[in-house]
């Protein structure tokens, strides 16, 4: 979805720009490639600077509730120092890095309820204005896949996914906010979890799996939550068993008796620092919050349904079209 804007801070007459980003989905980590095309207005305009801004819609907990936002967590200048004419067309083309730690906004083709954006900013003659945004889809890269995957062959269905402003204690985290993936538990965890939350923190070496169970209370004991990290590597994935693994994952999950800090290694054990006690709600700075994500504009369905391995997760269906939800920001901001 593009949205054409003339730069407002011209008024009538000013130069225009459309970005159009090369349609395949982009890998956390990989290149972003697209051309900003711009049409000159109705009389030479310097561009001083083209710049993108990569900026995600985040849900953030804090004393009066929950609200969402957008939050900007990448910039790029990909052009600028030139006069565009009178009604000159110029395209500008550009190749731009994604963050390790992007997150997915679909697996197998089907929308997981994320929104990710980038927005072109143009700086003319001293006067800057957000005169472009678009859609940018990123897919899992291969080890999240995989391990997406195993879940789905083991029996845990997809309930919903949602971005969470704040840190992780204890873990590599570079952006201000992290992917949280909710699942439905298979069968054979049903009595002992309500619910599973699934993060990811990749990284050029390797990514950081976190998994934190809802569990449920016994007859004389009340229910806790526990948290397992992993440890693994981007190589070698099409050689692994990934369901045994993943299913070892989850059974010391599941058995913890400590609530925090028992590390698993992929194939050996990782030394990653306990993580503090850090779920409190409106912890922006140390916690992995826990609960299901209540954003208004994030689908929260599919609750409850197997995915197989073949097809991939279900996802549920985006309600607000992401263009909807980020025009409204912007009117905001204006």
């Amino acid at each position: 979805m593009v949205f054409k804007r003339l730069l407002g801070a011209l008024g009538v007459g000013g130069p225009t720009v459309d970005t159009v980003l090369d349609p395949s989905p982009v890998l956390p980590g990989g290149t972003l490639t697209g051309q900003v095309q711009l049409v000159g207005g109705k009389a030479d305009f310097d561009i001083e600077h083209i710049t993108l801004e990569l900026v995600a819609r985040v849900e953030a907990e804090h004393e009066g509730g929950e609200s969402e936002g957008v939050v900007a967590f990448d910039r790029f200048t990909v052009g600028g120092g030139f006069r565009l004419a009178e009604g000159e067309q110029r395209g500008v083309p550009f190749s731009v890095t994604l963050p390790w730690e992007t997150p997915a906004t679909q697996l197998h083709g089907q929308s997981l309820g994320v929104v990710l954006g980038v927005r072109t900013e143009l700086s003319v003659a001293g006067a800057k204005d957000k005169g472009d945004l678009d859609q940018l889809v990123v897919a899992p890269l291969p080890v999240q896949e995989a391990v997406l995957e195993a879940l789905g062959g083991l029996g845990f269905g997809f309930k919903s996914a949602d971005l969470e402003y704040g840190r992780i204690g204890g873990t590599g985290q570079q952006l201000p906010f992290y992917q949280e993936i909710e699942l439905v538990p298979s069968p054979r965890y049903a009595q002992q979890v309500n619910e599973i939350e699934l993060t990811f923190l990749a990284n050029p070496g390797g990514m950081e799996v976190v998994l934190e169970a809802d569990k449920r209370g016994g007859f004389l004991s009340s229910g806790h939550d526990a948290l397992t990290r992993v440890n693994v590597s981007h190589e070698g994935v099409e050689q692994q068993d990934w369901p045994t693994i993943v299913d070892g994952w989850i059974q010391q999950l599941v058995e913890h008796r400590a609530s925090y800090g028992s590390p698993v290694g992929f194939g050996s054990p990782t030394a990653f620092a306990p993580a503090g006690h850090g779920h409190g709600h409106g912890d922006h700075h140390d916690g992995h919050r826990s609960g299901p994500g209540v954003g208004t504009a994030v689908a929260a369905g599919a609750a409850g349904l197997a995915v197989g391995v073949a097809g991939g997760m279900v996802a549920s269906e985006v309600v607000d079209e992401v263009g909807d939800f980020f025009e409204g920001e912007e009117e905001e901001e204006g």
